[in-house]
């Protein structure tokens, strides 16, 4: 994770003051883009990509990884952001006995 900050502090770089996060206070964000619930605070937007992760299908130890988190934790808190995930199992537990979809 480390690493993905530090690159990405290259290609962006940060405010003026050292700040990594610019917002609605300081007038750094359009108008448009304020009114997304993705612009809240970094937590929102982190808490966005961790959901992202795990409704994408990534491996829960792998986005746990990626959070800084157990996977204890990381389901604890998020499993109630999993969408459609009884369907996506169900599947998988039926492809596995050899079911085949009508």
């Amino acid at each position: 994770m480390t690493a993905l900050l530090h690159s990405h502090i290259r290609q962006f770089g940060t405010a003026a003051d050292g700040r990594l996060f610019t917002g609605e206070r300081n007038g750094q964000e359009l108008p448009k883009l304020v009114a997304t619930p993705l612009a809240g605070t970094p937590y929102d937007l982190r808490h966005a990509a961790v959901s992202t992760w795990l409704n994408g299908e990534v491996p829960a130890v792998t986005v746990a990884e990626w959070a800084g988190h157990s996977v204890e934790v990381l389901l604890k808190v998020y499993a109630k952001c999993l969408d459609g995930e009884v369907v996506t199992v169900r599947q998988r537990v039926e492809a596995a006995l050899g079911h085949r979809p009508g």
